[in-house]
C-alpha cells in the first residue's frame, strides 16, 4: 500500500499587518501570543510562524527581546516548529529585521526574496476607526512603501544565521523572487530542501487567480526539482481557496490571522485554531494526512528542538 502523502501546516499567529483595531481576536499581549499558538498546534500546526507587537498599542515590534516572553513558554507547552520572522514590517530595515533569528537560533526563520511594492492602504477603504494613532499612519504609509529586500539583504540575513542551523522558510510574492532563490542556491549559499512559501493576492505581488498558483508551482518545480517542500498562503478572502488548489497539486499551506482575519464570508475567525481546523478539513477531506511537527522535522531536515536559544 502506497505511503500517504503528509501536508505541513504552518500557522502564522500574528504578523504585522493586520491591526488591533480590525479584530478583537487578534493576539497581541505575550499571553495572548502563547494561547493562540498552543491552541493553533493543537488543531494540528505543524509549525507556529510568530512575530511580535506592544503589548499596549500592537505595534510589531522586533527587538529579540519582545520574543522572550513567549519563545520559552511555547516551546515547553507543546512539540511545534517554531519559525521566527526576519520580515518583521516592511518599514523596518534588515538589521532590525534578522535581530531575533540571531540571538534565538529558531529551527526556522522567514526570509523574504525580494524587493516589491507593499500596499495596505487599500484597508483604510474598509476601517474607518482605530484604537491607536499608529494604525491609520501604517496603512497610509504603504501607498509609498517599497519593501526592500536587496540581494545585499538577503545575503546579510543568511549569512548573519549561518551557524546557528537555522533553515529558511523562503518567502516567494513573486516569480522572480524564485529566481532570486535560485540564484543564491547556484552561488552555494542555500542547501536544499527548500522550504518555499508562496505568498498570493498581496497587493504589489503576483494575484490569486488559479493560474497565478499554477505557474508558481510549476516555475519552482523547473528550478528546484525534487529539492524543495513547497507551501502557499493566500491573503484575505483567497486563503482557504489558494491552499485547497495547493495542497491538491502536491504542496503544503499556511493559514493564520497574519494573513486573513476570516473563517468565512463575512465571519471573523475567533483564533489561529479555528482556520487551523478549517485547513485540517480540506486536507483529509483530500485522502491525505497532517504531518506532525516531527514529520515537518523530517521532511524539511530541522536541526530540532534541543538546538534553539530559547
Amino acid at each position: 500500500m502506497a505511503k500517504q502523502r503528509k501536508v505541513i501546516i504552518t500557522c502564522a499567529v500574528t504578523g504585522a499587518i493586520h491591526t488591533p483595531s480590525m479584530s478583537p481576536h487578534l493576539p497581541v499581549t505575550p499571553d495572548e501570543i502563547v494561547e493562540a499558538a498552543l491552541g493553533a498546534a493543537e488543531a494540528g500546526a505543524a509549525i507556529l510562524h510568530l512575530h511580535a507587537r506592544d503589548p499596549e498599542t500592537g505595534r510589531p515590534d522586533q527587538s529579540a527581546e519582545a520574543f522572550a516572553p513567549f519563545l520559552g513558554r511555547i516551546k515547553q507547552s507543546c512539540d511545534a516548529v517554531v519559525n521566527l520572522t526576519t520580515g518583521g514590517s516592511p518599514f523596518m530595515k534588515v538589521d532590525e529585521r534578522v535581530r531575533p533569528a540571531a540571538e534565538w537560533k529558531p529551527e526556522v526563520a522567514s526570509l523574504n526574496m525580494g524587493s516589491m511594492n507593499f500596499g495596505l492602504y487599500p484597508m483604510l477603504n474598509r476601517y474607518k476607526e482605530f484604537k491607536h494613532d499608529w494604525e491609520r499612519e501604517h496603512l497610509e504609509g504603504s501607498r509609498d512603501l517599497v519593501f526592500r529586500n536587496s540581494f545585499k539583504d538577503i545575503e546579510y540575513v543568511l549569512r548573519t544565521c549561518a551557524e546557528n542551523g537555522t533553515r529558511f522558510e523562503f518567502e516567494c510574492y513573486d516569480i522572480s523572487h524564485l529566481y532570486n532563490l535560485a540564484h543564491f542556491v547556484e552561488r552555494g549559499l542555500v542547501k536544499p530542501p527548500f522550504f518555499v512559501q508562496s505568498v498570493f493576492g498581496l497587493l504589489g505581488g503576483i494575484g490569486a487567480h488559479p493560474e497565478d498558483v499554477a505557474h508558481m508551482k510549476r516555475t519552482a518545480d523547473r528550478l528546484f526539482g525534487e529539492d524543495y517542500q513547497w507551501s502557499v498562503l493566500g491573503a484575505g478572502a483567497n486563503q482557504m481557496r489558494v491552499a485547497v488548489q495547493a495542497v491538491a497539486m502536491g504542496g503544503n499551506l499556511r493559514v493564520g490571522l497574519e494573513d486573513s482575519l476570516w473563517a468565512g464570508p463575512g465571519k471573523l475567525a475567533e483564533s489561529n485554531a479555528e482556520q487551523v481546523r478549517i485547513a485540517r478539513t480540506l486536507i483529509e477531506g483530500l485522502g491525505l494526512a497532517v504531518a506532525t511537527p516531527d514529520e515537518a522535522r523530517e521532511m524539511l531536515a530541522l536541526k530540532g528542538a534541543d538546538r534553539v536559544a530559547f
